[in-house]
C-alpha cells in the first residue's frame, strides 16, 4: 500500500488558517487617516512608528517561505531595510521603474530610450503565491495590479496615493478616491498601509 507523502512544513500561504490569521491581522492595522496629514506630519517618524507590520501581527517568523521579496516601484528601498521586521532573513530587493515618455511625437528620436515596465507582467513572471512579497507602489500602479488580477501576489502593500492639494496641483485624484482604493484593497484581503513618503 502506497503511503501518501505529507509535507511536515506546509507553505503558510496554502493554508486556510493563514488566510484567516491574515484577515484578523488586517483588522488590527493602523487606522486610515480620513483627512490627509497637514504639513510634514505625514513624513514624521511618529507616523511610521504607528505602522503595524504583518509579520508582527501574525507572529510570523518568516522562515517557512521559499523566498522573501520586497519590490519598490519608483522609490528608494532604504526605509524598508531600516524599518521592516525582516526577522534577520534575507529579502530579495527589487527596484522597478515605470517610465512614461513625456512626448507623444512619433518622430522624437528619444522615445526609444524610454521603457515602461509593465508591473503586472513583471509580477506574474517573477513571484509566486507561495512566496512572501512586500511592495511599495503608487496608487496608479496598484490599480493596474487589481485590474490585471495579480494583487493577490502581494502580501503586504505600502500605497502612496497622490491627491489633489496645494502641494500637487497636477494630481487629479480627490483624497476620497484614495480612501476608496484603500478600502477596496482591504476588501480584497490585501494588508495595505497608507504611505506618506
Amino acid at each position: 500500500m502506497a503511503h501518501k507523502h505529507v509535507n511536515p512544513n506546509p507553505i503558510p500561504h496554502t493554508s486556510l488558517m493563514f488566510e484567516q490569521r491574515k484577515a484578523e491581522a488586517i483588522k488590527s492595522f493602523e487606522n486610515v487617516l480620513l483627512e490627509p496629514p497637514r504639513g510634514a506630519s505625514g513624513k514624521s517618524k511618529t507616523y511610521s512608528k504607528k505602522t503595524r507590520y504583518l509579520p508582527d501581527l501574525m507572529k510570523d517568523p518568516l522562515q517557512d517561505y521559499p523566498r522573501l521579496v520586497f519590490i519598490d516601484v519608483n522609490g528608494d528601498a532604504g526605509w524598508f531595510i531600516e524599518n521592516y521586521p525582516t526577522r534577520n532573513k534575507n529579502f530579495e530587493i527589487y527596484q522597478l521603474e515605470t517610465t512614461i515618455p513625456e512626448t507623444n511625437e512619433v518622430n522624437d528620436p528619444y522615445n526609444d530610450m524610454f521603457v515602461e515596465t509593465e508591473i503586472p507582467d513583471w509580477l506574474r513572471e517573477n513571484v509566486k503565491k507561495c512566496e512572501y512579497v512586500v511592495m511599495k507602489a503608487e496608487a496608479d500602479v496598484v490599480e493596474e495590479l487589481i485590474n490585471n488580477k495579480v494583487i493577490d501576489l502581494v502580501d503586504e502593500l505600502f500605497m502612496e496615493c497622490k491627491y489633489q492639494s496645494m502641494k500637487c496641483k497636477k494630481c487629479k485624484r480627490p483624497y476620497w478616491k484614495c480612501l476608496a482604493l484603500y478600502g477596496q484593497l482591504k476588501d480584497l484581503g490585501v494588508a495595505v498601509h497608507q504611505w506618506w513618503g
